[in-house]
This record gives C-alpha cells, structure tokens and sequence, in this order.
C-alpha cells in the first residue's frame, strides 16, 4: 500500500509538474508566435498617411458625431484644410468658412 509520501507519488507528482509547466511554456509561445503573424499582417496592409499645413482633408462623419441618415447617408464631410498637425495623428482643422473647429481629429485607428 502506497502512502501520500512514498516515493513512486512523489516521482508522479514531480513528473505531472514538469508536464503542465512545459504545456503552458509552449502555449505562451504559441499566443506570442500567432501575435507576431497578426501584427505582421496588420502592418502589411496599412498605409501611414500624415496631413502638412494647408492640406485639404475629409474628415469622418462618425467623428463629428453628425445625425445619421441611415444606411445611403453620406460617410465624409468637408474639405477641411489643416492648420496645425499636433503630432501622433492629431490635427487641428478649419472649415471653409474659415471657423477653425474646437476639436483636434485624429488620422488613422483608435487606440
């Protein structure tokens, strides 16, 4: 009869450890491996863009928070001229009438 102590249980014991150690070793390295295949496919399908002063931009009706007119409803809104490039994306616009908007609008995904 084995008791909890004896030496075949404690070999077992010891030997399990080491197997669901090495389980979760190379499941962390899978998800770091599939991170890197989805970062790298993301970054060959952007395209950086950054707007100079004077440029004439649209600008995204989901940023103004404009009513929506439902599913044929216009998606873009402007020209707008940039007047200031804030740096990360960030630009501070104007409209055509000249009212520079209290807002600065961001190009490129949320974060």
């Amino acid at each position: 009869m084995e008791t909890p102590h004896s030496p075949s249980l404690t070999v077992q014991k010891s030997r399990d450890i080491g197997r669901d150690r090495k389980e979760e070793k190379r499941a962390a390295c899978s998800g770091s491996r599939s991170k890197a295949r989805m970062e790298k496919y993301y970054n060959a399908k952007v395209r950086n863009t950054s707007f100079r002063p004077g440029d004439f931009v649209y600008r995204n009706n989901e940023a103004s928070h404009a009513k929506e007119n439902g599913k044929l409803g216009p998606k873009w809104e402007g020209p707008y001229e940039v007047v200031e490039a804030l740096g990360k994306g960030a630009y501070k616009l104007r409209n055509s009438s000249g009212d520079i908007l209290p807002r600065t609008y961001r190009n490129g995904p949320k974060t």
